[in-house]
């Protein structure tokens, strides 16, 4: 018989619960023998009192155990390697590294989320290609990576089924806002998918979920410590989220960043934080290299195209079309211009993602549907000179009503100023 009231009024009053009973209330849960509101009460003690590093395990643990597991090392025969992000504005970081890991001989597999409010989602960015499929069974997920290299998929229903559920009573009863909530949520997830090797990409700033250096460090310390526990090897990389990441603000336009990326073409942030992602995981791999040796084959793999091509394998085995010219075109492009001469101050990200999102770049509700072809183009950011009316950005809109609106708010995102600001790196951070 599960004791739920009697482990809330423990974790209410600052006691320790073993592994074992945490997961007789998480698997209770999931199978309706714990009632919501028993669940929103635990969450919201575990949110006052918090939880103890071998909890925050015990939790994760219990979580995995609700559903599936891959076990892509056995498939495969050697390690594999993936990457997560904790979202942010114009972040299309894995679908770059995805492919210049896999072109250096790095089997990469990866389960993906959708976006909701001014994060995007890199199911949604994958699904501007015409025809791509998000989603495999587990065993066609393991056969792509084994054959291909390279897999992005949905979350199956039966992976970490817990995490599902217990997200959605966090949403609603404010106690999203917990590093051992959060970790647990993120890292059930990632060791369930079965990958060997992670790389954790948590980001820092205004749009960001944790806002100062500080709150991430600590968020990706937790998370350091589950990995070690469950035996994968994670670095994490704690990045600027202040400004958008790159240039491109809206799915297939960020797709198209990709592939200009690929071909050595990409903005200098986004190369940056590619280039860093890539090195780690392939240091982190069965190929026994350095760092220095892994930045090295990284740039080798986009410079000789093999990256590039790569990617075009990729996509087409989950059914796209990879070539640039069949992504979707907004209707309407419209210049947003600098109202004086000077510097770029400041680029707000939440203001540039929400004017994507207005435009229908993404989802409000889980419900909304998403044009694809829309979003913006930073042309100018942070630090960068600017002559009055010169174009800092671009809109791309279904319609004028919805070009002129955007126009507004991405110009309201911009701060202007005579001198430069001080250069801030993209990579703030490397823990693990």
């Amino acid at each position: 018989m599960i004791r739920a009231a009697e482990l809330i009024q423990r974790k209410r009053d600052g006691e320790q619960l073993d592994p074992g009973e945490l997961r007789e209330l998480v698997l209770g849960y999931v199978r309706g023998e714990v009632p919501d509101y028993q669940i929103a009460a635990f969450c919201m003690a575990v949110y006052f009192r918090g939880l103890s590093p071998a909890e925050t395990f015990a939790l994760t643990e219990a979580m995995i155990a609700s559903g599936e597991r891959i076990d892509l090392h056995a498939a495969i025969g050697r390690p594999v390697v993936d990457k997560h992000s904790t979202g942010g504005v114009g972040d299309k970081t894995s679908l770059a590294v995805g492919p210049i890991v896999a072109a250096c001989g790095v089997p990469f597999g990866k389960m993906s989320g959708r976006g909701l409010g001014h994060t995007g989602g890199t199911l949604d960015k994958l699904e501007s290609i015409p025809g791509f499929r998000v989603e495999l069974s587990p065993d066609e997920f393991v056969a792509q990576v084994r054959d291909v290299g390279l897999a992005i998929i949905g979350q199956t229903a039966n992976l970490v089924p817990a995490d599902k559920l217990l997200y959605g009573l966090r949403d609603v009863t404010a106690t999203v806002d917990n590093v051992s909530l959060i970790a647990s949520s993120i890292m059930s997830k990632k060791i369930a998918a079965g990958a060997d090797a992670i790389v954790l990409d948590v980001k820092v700033g205004d749009g960001a979920f944790m806002k100062t250096l500080d709150d991430a460090r600590a968020l990706a310390e937790v998370m350091l410590e589950l990995g070690e526990r469950a035996g994968r090897r994670v670095v994490c990389v704690l990045t600027d989220m202040d400004q958008p990441l790159g240039s491109a603000v809206g799915n297939a336009l960020e797709i198209r960043e990709t592939i200009a990326t690929l071909r050595g073409e990409g903005p200098d942030d986004f190369n940056e934080l590619v280039a860093d992602a890539a090195a780690h995981l392939l240091t982190l791999s069965d190929l026994g290299v350095d760092e220095r040796e892994a930045r090295a084959r990284a740039r080798t793999a986009i410079r000789d195209g093999s990256a590039l091509q790569m990617y075009e394998r990729w996509i087409a085995a989950q059914g796209g079309n990879p070539a640039e010219d069949a992504l979707p075109t907004a209707g309407v492009v419209r210049h947003v211009t600098a109202p004086q001469d000077g510097f770029v101050q400041s680029l707000g990200a939440i203001a540039i993602g929400t004017a994507a999102l207005r435009l229908g770049a993404g989802r409000q509700t889980k419900d909304d549907v998403i044009d694809h072809a829309v979003g913006v183009r930073c042309l100018k950011k942070r630090g960068d000179a600017v002559a009055s009316g010169e174009a800092i950005a671009e809109v791309h809109a279904r319609d004028d009503r919805s070009a002129d609106e955007a126009v507004d708010r991405v110009l309201a995102a911009y701060t202007f100023d005579t001198e430069a600001p001080p250069r801030r790196p993209i990579v703030l951070e490397t823990l693990g």
